[in-house]
């Protein structure tokens, strides 16, 4: 299996555990924040939903004219936007558009070649420098994703114990 094909295999493994995580809680659990400083539920699935498309137009910009800058900051307008209307959208809206981000996965990663991803180029954000496209595919999509799903199932615990010490 190529390198590729893994990262597809990982990324659609991700996204079906963090749905089948989200389709079985409770509204009161989506929305709720576990700090003021902390995302709810409903905003880490509308940042996955805005992030996975966005990290695959990257890299596909990036391998059909390498040596182009890529990536974001924390206060990209895309970013900020799709978190600060997190709670006007419904939970099966944004798991729908996450849904969709699975066949993207697929077809994106799978027209590139695994020699596209030693191609390097620079990164807009300066904490990245410049980076090989592996770094978009295994930090930014694969790592990423994971990331999230560890942060759901961590709101999922703080609830819990916040409504146990009430």
């Amino acid at each position: 299996m190529s390198k590729l094909q893994q990262a597809v295999t990982s990324i659609q493994l991700t996204i079906d555990s963090i749905v089948q995580y989200a389709e079985k809680l409770p509204k009161e659990i989506i929305y709720w924040k576990p700090d003021e400083n902390a995302w709810s539920i409903i905003e880490i699935l509308a940042h996955i939903e805005e992030a996975t498309p966005y990290w695959l137009t990257e890299l596909k910009q990036v391998v059909e004219s390498p040596g182009i800058e890529w990536g974001r900051g924390l206060d990209h307008d895309g970013r900020l936007a799709a978190v600060a209307q997190a709670g006007q959208r419904s939970l099966e809206d944004v798991l729908a558009g996450i849904q969709v981000s699975k066949q993207k996965v697929k077809n994106v990663l799978l027209s590139l070649k695994d020699e596209d991803l030693t191609i390097e180029s620079p990164s807009r954000n300066p904490r990245f420098g410049t980076k090989p496209m592996t770094f978009i595919v295994n930090h930014l999509l694969v790592e990423h994703l994971n990331q999230h799903l560890k942060q759901i199932q961590r709101n999922i615990q703080q609830y819990e114990d916040n409504k146990l010490s009430i």
